[in-house]
C-alpha cells in the first residue's frame, strides 16, 4: 500500500469512527498530506506504508524544523498540534496496519504555555445578547434567530457547532438538552427559562416550516446556519458596542463558565457542564477568576 492511500484510510477513520468536525478533519488532512510530502522530498520519492514505519526520530525533528523556520513559521502551539496529528497517523498505522515506529517516542514537542480563556464580563455578555433587536438590518425573525444561538452559548455553555446542530425535534426546549460534543461525548446540559424563551420566540418567529430532523437555525434564504454567520454577527457587534476582538462567539461559553466559577460552582460540575474530557482543561478558568478562588479560601480555610 502506498503511503498517501494509508493517510486516506486515517482520514477516513477520522470521519466515519472518530466523527471529527469537518474543520478539524481538513486541519488533520493538511498536516498530514504536508508531513508525507516533507518526507517524499527528503527521501528521494514516494513512500510506501511500510517506509513509514522505518521515519526516524532524527526525520521527524528535520520536518518540525522545517515547519518553525519555513516562510510562514508555525507557533509552539501550532507545532505540538502538527506532531500530536502524526502521532495519531502512525498510532492507526500500529493498530490497524500493523506499521508501529518507536522512533515516534523519542520527539518531544515544543514547550507550550496553556493560554487562560478570555471571556467577557457579565456587562459585555448581557450587551452582546441585547443587541441583535437592535439591528435595523436584521428582519425580525433573523434578530430572534441571533439572540436564541448567543443565548445557548452563554445560558448552557455550548460550543457554536453544537448549538448549530439541534434539530427541529429538540425544541421547544425542556429542562436540559442531550449534547453531544467533542469525540461524540454526550451530556445534559441544565437549559435556563431564559434560553427557553428566546428559543422559542425565534420559532414563533420562524418563516419556514421546518421537518423533525431539519436544523433549527436557518439562514436568511432558507438554509441551515452557518458558524461562519454567528462569528460575523458578533464581530459587527463587538465595533457597534466598543468591545475587544477578543469578544468572539466563543468567549460567551468562557464567560458561561466563569461566571459560574465566580458565583461559587465547583470545577467538577462546570467540567461536566462544558463537556471537557480532563479537568485539567477546565481548571484554566481559575486562571481568570482569581478572586473567586481567594473568596472561596476566605470562607473555607479554618484559620481565614
Amino acid at each position: 500500500m502506498e503511503a498517501r492511500a494509508a493517510l486516506a484510510l486515517w482520514l477516513e477513520h477520522l470521519e466515519q469512527e472518530r466523527r471529527l468536525s469537518p474543520r478539524t478533519l481538513a486541519a488533520y488532512g493538511f498536516i498530514g498530506r504536508r508531513y508525507l510530502g516533507f518526507l517524499e522530498g527528503h527521501r528521494g520519492g514516494p513512500l510506501s506504508a511500510a517506509d513509514l514505519g522505518e521515519v526516524t526520530a532524527a526525520d521527524i525533528r528535520g520536518w518540525l524544523a522545517v515547519l518553525r523556520q519555513g516562510e510562514a513559521p508555525l507557533s509552539p502551539r501550532s507545532l505540538s498540534q502538527s506532531l500530536s496529528a502524526i502521532r495519531t497517523l502512525h498510532g492507526f498505522l500500529d493498530r490497524r496496519l500493523g506499521i508501529p515506529n518507536p522512533a515516534l517516542a523519542l520527539v518531544r514537542g515544543p514547550r507550550v504555555s496553556p493560554s487562560a480563556p478570555r471571556p467577557v464580563t457579565e456587562a459585555q455578555a448581557l450587551e452582546i445578547l441585547a443587541e441583535p433587536a437592535l439591528d435595523a438590518d436584521l428582519d425580525p425573525w433573523e434578530a430572534a434567530r441571533d439572540e436564541a444561538v448567543l443565548t445557548l452559548l452563554y445560558g448552557c455553555g455550548l460550543r457554536i457547532s453544537e448549538a448549530l446542530s439541534l434539530r427541529r425535534r429538540d425544541a421547544p426546549l425542556g429542562e436540559s438538552l442531550r449534547i453531544t460534543g467533542k469525540g461524540s461525548k454526550t451530556r445534559l446540559a441544565p437549559v435556563l427559562p431564559r434560553v427557553a424563551q428566546a428559543v422559542a420566540a425565534y420559532l414563533a418567529a420562524l418563516p419556514f416550516p421546518l421537518a423533525p430532523d431539519e436544523a433549527l437555525f436557518r439562514a436568511r434564504r432558507g438554509g441551515p446556519l452557518s458558524a461562519r454567520h454567528v462569528q460575523a454577527a458578533v464581530q459587527r457587534m463587538r465595533g457597534r458596542l466598543g468591545l475587544p476582538d477578543s469578544a468572539t462567539p466563543h468567549a460567551l461559553r468562557h464567560a458561561f463558565a466563569t461566571h459560574l466559577l465566580g458565583a461559587g460552582a465547583d470545577l467538577r460540575s462546570i467540567q461536566e457542564l462544558l463537556g471537557h474530557a480532563s479537568l485539567s482543561t477546565t481548571q484554566r478558568y481559575t486562571q481568570v477568576d482569581s478572586a473567586a478562588l481567594l473568596r472561596a479560601y476566605a470562607s473555607a480555610h479554618p484559620r481565614a
